[in-house]
């Protein structure tokens, strides 16, 4: 089976094929840093991920962009509430969020093009659009306009009259229908802008992804990918300002690739719903690599429920997972090795079979559990080596890594050592500071760490998060790290 994807322009699962040679050119619509990244913008960056491991290990190159929205009207606002530049707003939380990604093993992209670089490309290609009666320049802007472009509404099955049921012109704003939307808009006092030949200011939200798309991959490129959220407004707006640009016939791109919302507890993460948590802090509670295997184990497309029975379920399955590597590849190979491993090609065939079917990381990782299942019987046969190297070469797909190690000089709270003195002074102002939390007199040692890790592994437990996070920082600010393993315990390293 080749590799077939679902196409939201077509709805329905079609064969891949490249456009140009064995080059596979995928743009993906990335963060808007004014504000710290949370676990369903973890969820469709993982999906991409996997799909761009799995092309490079069917045998195409692929080349891979990852925008960065630098400058909008909500990181504008924010900044100037918290009194700071809009750009050491985006650059504190984009660096949070690069620190998560490593976290989580996602690749780096070949381009990673911020808005505010593509200045001149972004005016070049709204030039563009007002010589051919696509926009217009009013007193705050300018617009596109949406009725002149007849296929507006295809990707996202919706028709003109439809959406101007409900649609309505925001107070300040200048367009001429409900519909349209911004291109340029013009900077009030006091905000960021560039010059233009319009008047100074800054692009709307939809330009800079037509513009850096076409500037670095061309037309058509493969794969544009996004949560289903962007579907409409942001990838119809792409569209439309796109098209009308090429030769008339050409698309901007061959597969839309959407992936499914994520909900937290049974709700949409929200702030007002005092359900939203940072992707930073979840990945501080949680093994990444077993937040990664949750999301592979319902599909790409598929609404997705976050709770914590079920992030403790995947942690276990990721232990067991690698675990069984572990014993495998530990096993002295066999003395007569036999020329072909059927039953290893079997387990390779499904896993390859599966995410060629429309990405179905469940299935794939069914393979894999079907082959640690029998871990006992591959090394009673002597096939331990070869199906040790298959699951090394599907974890290596699927992003996970068996080869994640705690931080040095980390020790097992089971340990029986003494605790270094130069720790006196520390256990002494985490006593003071963590009276509340826990009693702690007359523990000393080890028993007082192990007794803090204790209470925070009970608040865990009992959903207490911001108290288990208060002793993780109390130690942290006295230079203790806590590493969680995989096994539940908890070890402590002293941070040089």
């Amino acid at each position: 089976m080749s590799l077939r994807l679902y196409n939201t322009g077509t709805r329905r699962v079609d064969p891949f094929t490249p456009v140009r040679d064995e080059n596979v050119r995928i743009y993906v619509c990335g963060m808007t840093p004014s504000a710290e990244a949370h676990l369903g913008h973890a969820r469709s960056f993982l999906t991409f991920d996997v799909l761009r491991r799995h092309l490079v290990a069917s045998g195409y190159r692929v080349t891979f962009v990852q925008n960065v929205t630098d400058i909008d009207d909500r990181s504008i606002q924010r900044a100037a509430e918290l009194g700071i530049p809009w750009s050491v707003l985006m650059d504190r939380h984009y660096a949070s969020f690069k620190r998560s990604m490593r976290a989580l093993h996602v690749l780096e992209m070949d381009h990673e093009p911020r808005a505010t670089v593509f200045i001149p490309q972004i005016i070049e290609m709204i030039q563009g659009l007002l010589e051919r009666g696509h926009a217009y320049v009013v007193d705050d802007g300018v617009y596109y306009a949406v009725k002149t472009f007849e296929r507006y509404g295809a990707l996202s099955g919706r028709n003109v009259d439809e959406l101007l049921v409900g649609a309505r012109i925001a107070p300040g704003e200048k367009k001429l229908d409900p519909l349209d939307f911004a291109l340029w808009k013009f900077a009030k006092p006091g905000e960021p802008f560039w010059e233009s030949p319009w008047g100074s200011g800054r692009p709307g939200w939809h330009i800079e992804c037509s513009a850096m798309s076409h500037v670095l991959l061309g037309e058509p490129f493969d794969i544009h990918g996004g949560g289903y959220d962007l579907v409409f407004p942001h990838h119809e707006n792409e569209i439309a300002q796109s098209e009308p640009l090429l030769d008339g016939h050409t698309p901007m791109v061959n597969v839309w690739m959407h992936g499914g919302l994520l909900m937290f507890d049974g709700k949409k993460m929200s702030k007002s719903l005092g359900n939203f948590e940072p992707l930073s802090n979840l990945l501080e509670r949680h093994d990444p690599q077993a937040i990664r295997l949750l999301f592979l184990q319902t599909g790409y497309r598929k609404p997705m429920n976050f709770t914590e029975a079920s992030i403790e379920g995947a942690t276990s399955a990721l232990e067991r997972l690698l675990d069984a590597y572990d014993r495998l590849r530990r096993e002295p190979a066999a003395q007569i090795v036999p020329s072909a491993h059927p039953e290893r090609d079997l387990h390779r065939r499904r896993f390859i079979e599966a995410l060629d079917d429309d990405l179905n990381t469940a299935a794939a990782l069914s393979s894999l559990f079907d082959v640690v299942r029998e871990t006992d019987t591959w090394i009673d046969s002597g096939e331990a080596a070869p199906i040790a190297d298959f699951l090394l070469e599907s974890m290596d797909v699927l992003g996970i890594s068996p080869n994640e190690r705690t931080i040095a000089r980390s020790r097992s709270t089971s340990g029986a050592d003494e605790v270094p003195s130069d720790l006196a002074e520390r256990f002494k102002r985490l006593r003071s500071a963590l009276s509340s939390v826990a009693s702690l007199d007359g523990v000393s040692g080890d028993a007082f760490l192990n007794l803090l890790i204790e209470t925070r592994r009970d608040a865990k437990r009992a959903k207490d998060f911001a108290r288990a996070d208060q002793i993780r920082k109390a130690l942290a600010d006295e230079g203790i790290s806590l590493v969680d393993g995989r096994d539940g315990t908890t070890s402590w390293a002293i941070v040089q």
